[in-house]
């Protein structure tokens, strides 16, 4: 009987932690739909590029850092 209660408690133990990775990382690893800054950081420049937000429309210029090779999206 103790054996299976620690089988039990361990399975519990996993299955906690898995949902609370899945929480920390849904709030602080997705950003897809988070609003954009209004201010653009610094570093990062101007592009020709447009793209078009495929959930709300709205277009969104590309500014390019080319020392980290990241993209920010600012809405026009």
């Amino acid at each position: 009987m103790n054996v299976l209660n620690i089988l039990i408690g361990w399975q519990v133990l996993s299955f906690v932690a898995l949902v609370v990775l899945g929480i920390i990382s849904w709030l602080y690893y997705d950003k897809r739909y988070k609003k954009s800054e209004t201010k653009v950081p610094t570093g990062y420049i101007w592009t020709e590029e447009v793209s078009i937000d495929p959930v709300s429309g709205k277009r969104e210029r590309v500014y390019f850092n080319p020392d980290t090779g990241d993209r920010f999206y600012k809405e026009e």
